[in-house]
């Protein structure tokens, strides 16, 4: 079955050249010109990946985003924006998108971006479905990250984080590997930000279980994931 994407852009020109850029990499495409389209799309067809505009003439982006990584956690979620602020790429990112692609945009670019992420979201992709260690469990194709029972509510930064750390458990990542891991392409973020994100992520695993510590810092290189028990 070819993979679905869902493209959300009141761009109609933009969308037809879209679509025919992504049918012609042998995916199928469906696009809507609105948000409330969108919601009935998402429902009925239940698409691998989103295309989602920010600036729609029904609702923003940001908020739809927000509302679909809730409701579909293994959904993936590109956003495209004519809005090119850093921080605008940064709060897409911390809402649960996956990807974030200023307009203008390369098509070879976008053909990349998307193949990438229906790679990682392919429920028949190699790597184990849950990463386990003591009193912490990564499911993969649910995007969920349990601590003893107890799912833990991640940002889809925070989630990548943890993830890239937790497949090589002992062996430390640099700054650098682990903003590739946040986001493919040109845009990375800063040193600084990705200091802040694990932070947050720390903080959030030992409230859900306090005294319990995953990640320790590697001073001069970046962070490790150390398996307790």
């Amino acid at each position: 079955m070819k993979p679905l994407v869902l493209m959300v852009d009141d761009d109609a020109e933009l969308s037809g050249m879209v679509c025919e850029l992504l049918e012609r990499e042998g995916w199928a495409v469906h696009a809507v010109l609105t948000a409330g389209d969108g919601e009935r799309a998402l429902s009925q067809w239940r698409p691998d990946a989103v295309l989602l505009d920010v600036m729609l003439p029904d609702a923003n982006g940001f908020e739809l985003c927000r509302r679909w990584r809730a409701a579909h956690p293994g959904l993936g979620i590109v956003m495209l924006t004519a809005r090119g602020d850093p921080m605008d790429r940064v709060l897409g990112l911390e809402i649960g998108a996956d990807d974030y692609l200023p307009k203008p945009f390369e098509p070879r670019e976008l053909v990349a971006r998307v193949r990438a992420l229906l790679r990682r979201q392919a429920p028949g992709r190699a790597d184990a479905p849950q990463l386990r260690f003591d009193g912490l469990t990564i499911d993969l194709l649910k995007r969920e990250v349990l601590v003893g029972s107890a799912a833990v509510s991640l940002t889809s930064v925070e989630y990548k984080l943890l993830t890239a750390l937790a497949r090589t458990p002992g062996q430390p990542l640099t700054r650098e590997q682990l903003s590739d891991a946040v986001q493919n392409g040109s845009y990375k973020p800063l040193d600084r930000t990705v200091d802040v994100q694990v932070a947050r992520l720390r903080r959030k695993l030992a409230e859900a279980a306090p005294g319990a510590e995953w990640i320790d810092t590697v001073r001069g290189e970046g962070y490790v994931f150390v398996p307790r028990g």
